[in-house]
């Protein structure tokens, strides 16, 4: 690829809103594409501009929605990289907002499966050159689990930013809602003592899961009288943010929000979060809040624009910049 290869940014159809936002950002239009489909259920998709040496960015979260499976998502986006590697393009790097499959990234029973790596394998079987993602489950584990180049964002800058005002001059605590993300907590925690005039608290929660069921109410660390921000990289159910919410409020929290990455908001997430005992909700826009109803949670909620510190990566990827120096807070 040519020192002077010039940008180029697509965006499949399911993350259109996203990639535009990106693309404004950039100031540049997003590159035309076609997306396909047959009567029997298959599709295409195809860049309808050239890519010749080009260095070409796809942007594709994978989530499921109404359209879309997660799988349909996936398979679209390593068709679409592919495409671009058989047109010539000079270098492809997935933008993939929300990476799907990162939770099972070990094996926890007899023959489980370590889809992580698994999901590597494809991207890197299409001829992608570098993943860029925000706030995986497992970072060790993403990173381990490529061979081509791989990049991660934090969503801990904009959360810092948006928690400021809430907390005003407080005392305040940051919570892990388990054990595994207590190293997410702490970083958020020394983020914030570096913006507040007083120190930052940290606790976390005892979690255990099997099948699917939740238990664990130890509440480990201090956080009465203190605002409690409780933090994780992603919301599903929202059992596990509810759980840490009224263990806190039982040992005295004065006040009690949330921060996640990503918001998928399932199965009975529009009531497990609709307690006032959570104030406020802060989520990215890397997934759409689609399934929450009008109601307790939507009135809580306060977005996060992500759109932003992706165009600033893909600047700087392009031109040679630090992502080390962009993620500082």
């Amino acid at each position: 690829m040519r020192d002077d290869s010039p940008l180029m940014l697509f965006a499949l159809n399911d993350s259109r809103g996203f990639g535009e936002r990106v693309a404004a950002r950039l100031e540049i239009a997003l590159g035309a594409h076609e997306e396909r489909e047959f009567e029997d259920g298959e599709h295409k998709a195809r860049p309808l501009v050239s890519v010749r040496d080009r260095d070409v960015f796809v942007i594709q979260s994978l989530y499921g929605d109404a359209h879309h499976s997660v799988n349909d998502k996936l398979c679209r986006l390593l068709f679409f990289l592919g495409a671009l590697r058989d047109a010539a393009a000079g270098r492809v790097s997935a933008v993939i907002p929300y990476l799907a499959y990162a939770r099972k990234d070990r094996k926890t029973k007899s023959r489980d499966p370590i889809t992580t790596r698994y999901l590597a394998a494809l991207l890197e079987a299409v001829g992608t050159d570098r993943v860029i993602t925000m706030d995986v489950h497992n970072l060790a584990a993403y990173q381990n689990a490529f061979r081509c180049a791989t990049e991660h964002l934090e969503a801990k800058g904009l959360m810092v930013s948006a928690l400021i005002p809430l907390i005003g001059e407080a005392p305040v605590s940051v919570v892990s809602p388990d054990i595994g993300g207590v190293k997410r907590a702490e970083q958020l925690r020394e983020a914030l003592g570096r913006h507040l005039a007083g120190p930052v608290g940290m606790a976390f929660m005892e979690k255990r899961r099997s099948a699917g069921v939740v238990s664990g109410e130890t509440l480990v660390g201090e956080v009465r009288g203190r605002t409690v921000v409780i933090v994780d990289d992603m919301i599903g159910s929202g059992t596990t943010v509810a759980r840490a919410v009224q263990a806190c409020k039982a040992a005295g929290a004065a006040r009690v929000v949330a921060a996640a990455t990503h918001g998928l908001f399932v199965g009975e997430a529009n009531t497990v979060l609709a307690s006032p005992a959570l104030e406020a909700l802060l989520v990215t826009d890397t997934v759409p809040p689609f399934r929450l109803a009008p109601g307790a949670v939507v009135d809580k909620l306060i977005p996060l624009d992500a759109a932003a510190l992706f165009a600033q990566a893909i600047r700087r990827l392009h031109s040679g910049g630090s992502i080390v120096e962009l993620l500082a807070v």
